[in-house]
């Protein structure tokens, strides 16, 4: 899928993202496979997925334009944090590669030229506006607000960083996608509003265990 495709397909729409750690519930390509069905059901225009395994698993069962990732860890550069996983996952049938592009990593170029010489797209997981400048002059094509609230140097808050996704939005000349803490219809919408080429939503969609806990919390019962 070519660069103009891939952006013409996700403008203005909702990207889902369907992940499950080792330790979580729906843990397995089986089920992120059908969580990328029902999102391509109800009208999202694309698919976030983690590990090569779901990503190849999603690509043979759904025709919407696929972001891949590979997480090891959970601290420090742990999104497709090496030019190998980086090939792994453009390998595995993703069309745009998401890669942790903050200032704490040193092998950004790298991991884009790793990228480019398997035929995909790259998204630069960010958390400022530094980090977003220095991703799109390595060659990123499009930047996304993941990790803004998930690093020292941003800002530490409970809502989505909306002011960074409108700073970059009239900023940069390569598309922002917005992510991170959009828990609801309204917040999606606002991301838009705010300028975001495409909004990626995963939590508060696929991770039950997360939706559920709301619920308990809010109604302050729990057993056990």
């Amino acid at each position: 899928m070519n660069t103009d495709t891939f952006f013409e397909r996700i403008q203005g729409g909702l990207i889902v993202s369907c992940q499950a750690l080792q330790d979580e519930p729906l843990h397995g390509s089986a089920f992120m496979v059908g969580m990328a069905r029902a999102a391509a059901s109800a009208g999202a225009v694309g698919i976030r997925a983690n590990s090569p395994a779901d990503i190849r698993a999603i690509a043979d069962a759904v025709a919407l334009p696929l972001i891949g990732l590979d997480k090891h860890g959970a601290a420090g550069v742990f999104i497709t944090p090496t030019p190998a996983h980086a090939r792994g996952v453009a390998r595995s049938g993703a069309h745009m590669v998401a890669l942790d592009a903050t200032c704490r990593r040193r092998d950004l170029r790298e991991s884009v030229e790793a990228v480019l010489a398997e035929g995909a797209l790259v998204m630069a997981d960010i958390a400022t506006i530094a980090d977003a400048i220095a991703a799109a002059a390595a060659g990123c094509h499009c930047i996304s607000t993941t990790l803004s609230g998930y690093t020292d140097d941003s800002p530490q808050q409970t809502e989505p960083d909306l002011e960074l996704v409108a700073t970059l939005s009239t900023t940069l000349d390569i598309p922002v996608i917005a992510e991170g803490r959009y828990n609801t219809p309204e917040l999606a919408r606002a991301a838009l509003d705010a300028g975001a080429h495409a909004v990626v939503v995963g939590s508060a969609i696929t991770r039950p265990q997360i939706i559920a806990a709301g619920f308990v919390s809010a109604i302050g019962r729990r057993l056990g």
